[in-house]
């Protein structure tokens, strides 16, 4: 078969350590083009929001190609499958409902999986959920999370993301300390977060640590990452509820991957610690 080929050849240029050998991971993907045939020769289109660098972005060399560590793990999958990937940029909040109206085929953008998206998708998760929280340079408010050092204080958020419930649930405590709550403006993109940060708007921000260190890297003298902090979710790819063929081909495929040292290999090479690499589970 000429994808499972095709994951070898790539992996053995990338300096991958195969766990046995190329042969058996050439076994793998070839018995799940045969159990799965109907993705072999097909191509998928995945939905994602191209503004998270390290895990999918625009390629600052060709805009009209995406990169990052989500981009190459999906590749990954589509050689042991069989499938070629085109791909749907949208914002963050109409990822779900875009698989669920059909204009997609699968999710993976950074997505952490949780028990309310889970009603809208089944999910495979693959990648553990470590924040960052971005600060102003000395971090003058003495900001230290999502946490009590937050009352009184204005937070930058994306719409849809895990870490708005979690900042409004810091009200209570706030309000049992006789303090103001957290303020939220919420804004579609990273980028918007930034720079509230940067004009004063707001004090703090919490996204992956990744997307946070990307920030303090491109404003060091402005923005600091006040620590990392490990939140109770994983990263996971999203496929359609009513669509168990896919949920079963795309974890039998993730595992492959991963048990090939492909994913930890690819964690690498955009900057991640090998660590976060997840066992895949089903969240549904």
């Amino acid at each position: 078969m000429k994808r499972p080929s095709t994951l070898i050849l790539s992996a053995m240029l990338l300096g991958i350590p195969l766990v046995s050998s190329a042969a058996s991971l050439a076994s793998v993907c070839n018995a799940l083009q045969h159990k799965y045939p109907e993705f072999r020769g097909k191509t998928l289109t995945q939905a994602l929001t191209p503004y998270t660098p390290g895990y999918e972005s625009l390629n600052p060399k060709n805009p009209t190609q995406y990169m990052g560590f989500d981009v190459d793990l999906a590749k990954s999958l589509g050689d042991c499958l069989g499938f070629k990937i085109r791909y749907k940029p949208v914002a963050f909040d109409a990822l779900l409902p875009t698989l669920q109206a059909g204009r997609a085929s699968f999710v993976m953008s950074d997505i952490y999986a949780t028990k309310e998206r889970a009603k809208a998708a089944n999910f495979i998760t693959y990648a553990k959920v470590f924040d960052g929280t971005l600060v102003a340079k000395g971090n003058p408010l003495k900001i230290t999370g999502i946490n009590t050092s937050l009352c009184g204080h204005t937070v930058a958020e994306n719409t849809g993301f895990v870490e708005v419930p979690l900042v409004q649930g810091v009200a209570k405590k706030c309000v049992a300390e006789k303090k103001p709550a957290p303020r939220i403006l919420l804004f579609d993109n990273n980028a918007d977060c930034f720079e509230s940060l940067l004009t004063g708007r707001a004090n703090a921000y919490f996204n992956d640590a990744n997307t946070i260190n990307h920030a303090v890297a491109a404003n060091p003298d402005k923005l600091m990452n006040a620590g990392d902090m490990r939140l109770p979710f994983y990263v996971g790819l999203a496929v359609p509820k009513d669509n168990a063929t896919m949920l079963n081909a795309f974890k039998g495929a993730l595992s492959a991957v991963q048990r090939a040292g492909i994913e930890k290999k690819l964690l690498v090479k955009w900057g991640f610690p090998k660590t976060l690499q997840q066992t895949p589970q089903v969240i549904r």
